[in-house]
């Protein structure tokens, strides 16, 4: 107790000498301005009533006149002395007392030295410290006389030393007395505060009353149970990587294999034109952050089969093992025909749910047909799944709004399963759900999971929204989760990555290699600034608006016109969609708009590359660039500002990225904009061109550091951590149960 009076006493000390300090020099600047002004106004009067008689004796013969004239004005004892001098210097009298060192010719060269005028209009002034104490000047010229002649004025303003030190003592005895009169009030005021707290707390530890101590008691034994949980899942310790992965899934999961369930494959087998069979990697930011995760931990990719050399690379149970060379894990095709295709994939999921949760003006269209088409491939896809899995209780992962009925029909089958379903886009607010037709049976479908995961927070509390106004259920907002009868579905937030390190970029050369090289291949000059963008073909990433704020750049930067160029990597995506086809033709008559504006000679400013990239070219471009451009108009995350990060080893590089993207709350160090505002998005792109390198590296480290921790490795583990937790606590009930029901059982 006594420490602690001590060093509030020490504080409260240390507070009252800087702001009586602070006090102090304001009051004393106030002061010495009014006191300066106050004694040049009593020069001016008395050197103004003693004018006439200055004037008339000016030239007398008899100079004792003229020193009368002058001692009437020095009747104030704090005027130290009056001088008559000429416009040259020469001095004609003085008072009594007249200090030396103010002689006429030394004032009229300190007057020349300040630059100023000797008739100034009201007279001038001049502050002077001498040893003895500061004096004030005050001289007026007397246009009257002839020649012209001044008077001077010279003024003691020791005195304000001395006012100063009384006020100065003053003040700090004031303080004094007020701050303890205040620290008094506050102890006592805080003492018995302090007392009743604790008394509460301690009644809410013992069980007995603190009422309103419940909620922080609950908040912190679900902080424990987080911590727990944090340390047992990362043990060991360290960045996240496929050996921790496949680590934790040994420790939580018995080393069990992991069931995942996408629209899209990992590897797609194309005929060649020659006959052969090429592999390729779709342009899926899915297939980025999942096949990763597939390679460390095995198991079985469930996915439509839709290379036109799919069939002839599978086995009899329509099983091939990838990826080709390491074969780490199996992937297993389900073939659909065109009009399931059409119905369940263009239709309903990408005329329908897709713009339904992304907000990007576009007006969804559900169709029955569709509908009818996307239950039957999600039962197909299910039935699929459980001719998969070795276990009456796997680990199922389902991706993306292609399957929000697969859940439950698992579950009907698998009542025992561990669920995992991942929403990879927006889910919106209960307002635009209610759209859907159907949305009553896609939320019960979803509900079949054991754990829904989503990228933010506000995904989730949409969700739960969404649940609260049209299924009949219960909503535990304190666990956030969803409970029907006997059963509860978790609702996490798991912003997705990617792997860390990139293994593309194992094989790449060094950016500044890359860098020559791109220029070279879009015949630019090796000094020239490049700007990339990386996105399918989709009216959700805001590529219109993103090639229309290159056009407002160069249209305010004159200086950058025939030195930046933007290449725009567009894999052409759901080309049988109208609505595709028609912002194909838009973004392609957009580029060359702005390029019949600005471009000179061999100079074209948009560079529209619309084909499929493999990722190794993508890298190659992301390495080369000065700026990377993600105008997303809505999404979920967009892997591709991570991968940006990945690719730049040189810490160098701006990232310039849509605020409406989940990325924008991870990547604080890029520069976030507002993709629709083309003056703000241009002027980011300015800046980024202009950048510091130590700026971007500052800032590039730090996202890098960010992402390689934050990793899709970090994001399957939290995923399957809590499922295994899930999983343990559902079997620990199982067996009470059948024993409660069966009590001579062991």
């Amino acid at each position: 107790m006594l420490v602690r009076a001590a060093r509030f006493l020490l504080v409260l000390l240390v507070g009252l000498g800087v702001l009586t300090s602070v006090a102090h020099g304001v009051l004393s600047r106030t002061t010495r301005r009014w006191f300066e002004r106050d004694v040049e106004l009593r020069a001016r009067l008395a050197v103004t009533s003693a004018r006439r008689s200055l004037v008339r004796h000016w030239d007398s013969a008899h100079q004792g006149a003229l020193v009368e004239a002058l001692t009437d004005i020095t009747r104030d004892e704090r005027v130290m002395g009056t001088a008559a001098c000429d416009v040259d210097g020469r001095q004609r009298a003085t008072s009594e007392g007249f200090p030396a060192a103010f002689a006429c010719p030394t004032v009229l060269a300190r007057l020349r030295a300040e630059g100023l005028a000797l008739d100034t209009p009201g007279g001038w002034t001049l502050n002077v410290d001498l040893p003895g104490g500061p004096v004030h000047l005050y001289g007026v010229a007397l246009t009257e006389v002839s020649p012209d002649g001044f008077v001077v004025v010279v003024h003691d303003m020791s005195f304000l030393e001395r006012r100063e030190a009384t006020t100065r003592a003053q003040l700090l005895l004031a303080f004094f007395v007020l701050a303890l009169a205040a620290a008094g009030v506050t102890v006592i005021a805080a003492r018995l505060a302090w007392r009743g707290w604790q008394a509460d707390l301690r009644r809410a530890l013992r069980g007995d009353g603190g009422r309103e101590f419940q909620p922080l008691m609950r908040d912190v034994r679900e902080l424990v149970a987080r911590l727990t949980q944090e340390r047992d899942a990362d043990a060991p310790t360290g960045v996240w990587s496929p050996e921790r992965l496949r680590g934790v899934l040994t420790q939580h999961l018995q080393g069990e294999r992991v069931v995942i369930v996408a629209n899209r494959e990992p590897y797609i087998h194309q005929r060649t034109e020659d006959g052969g069979v090429r592999v390729v990697h779709p342009a899926s930011g899915l297939v980025t952050a999942l096949e990763p995760v597939m390679r460390a931990c095995s198991g079985v990719w469930v996915a439509h089969g839709s290379g036109s050399a799919d069939r002839e690379t599978v086995d009899a149970h329509d099983r091939v093992k990838v990826p080709p060379g390491e074969e780490s894990y199996l992937l297993r095709r389900v073939w659909l025909t065109e009009e399931e295709e059409a119905g369940y994939y263009y239709g309903f999921s990408n005329e329908g749910l897709w713009p339904l949760c992304h907000v990007a003006h576009i007006r969804p269209e559900f169709r029955e047909a569709d509908w009818e088409q996307y239950r039957k491939v999600n039962q197909r896809f299910a039935d699929a799944v459980c001719d998969e899995v070795d276990s009456d209780d796997p680990i199922v992962l389902l991706q993306d709004y292609h399957f929000a009925l697969a859940p439950a029909m698992i579950r009907a089958r698998l009542p025992r399963a561990t669920i995992i379903t991942f929403w990879h886009i927006p889910w919106p607010n209960p307002e635009r759900v209610a759209i859907c037709p159907w949305r009553d049976q896609l939320i019960a479908g979803m509900l079949g999971s054991s754990i829904l995961g989503f990228h933010t927070q506000q995904h989730c509390n949409n969700f739960l929204d969404a649940v609260d106004t049209f299924v009949e259920s219960r909503i535990d907002r304190e666990n956030n989760a969803v409970v029907q009868g006997a059963r509860r579905t978790l609702v996490r937030p798991y912003p997705i990555s990617i792997e860390w390190p990139v293994r593309w970029l194992d094989e790449l050369p060094s950016p500044e290699d890359c860098a020559a090289g791109v220029r070279r291949e879009l015949g630019l000059r090796p000094d020239a600034l490049l700007g990339v963008g990386v996105d399918r073909l989709d009216y959700t990433k805001g590529i219109e608006e993103r090639l229309a704020a290159v056009d407002t750049l160069l249209e305010r930067h004159p200086e950058l016109r025939g030195r930046f160029t933007f290449a725009q990597l567009a894999a052409p995506s759901r080309t049988r969609i109208a609505r595709y086809q028609e912002l194909n033709d838009r973004v392609e008559a957009l580029a060359n708009k702005i390029n019949e504006r600005w471009s000179t000679g061999d100079y074209r400013p948009v560079v529209l590359l619309r084909a499929h990239h493999e990722p190794p070219a993508v890298f190659r471009y992301f390495r080369a660039a000065d700026l990377c451009y993600v105008s997303s108009l809505h999404d979920g995350m967009n892997l591709v500002a991570k991968e940006f990060v990945a690719a730049r080893t040189d810490e160098r590089g701006v990232l310039i990225l849509s605020e409406f993207t989940g990325a924008a709350r991870e990547l604080t160090e890029a520069l976030v904009v507002n993709p629709y505002d083309l003056g703000e998005a241009s002027e980011a792109m300015a800046a980024a061109l202009a950048m510091p390198a130590a700026e971007q590296q500052e800032r590039m480290r730090a996202m890098r550091s960010l992402v390689a921790h934050f990793n899709v490795y970090r994001w399957a583990g939290r995923m399957l951590v809590d499922a295994a937790q899930l999983r343990s606590r559902e079997r620990l009930t199982d067996r009470l149960t059948r024993r409660l029901s069966d009590p001579g059982r062991a």
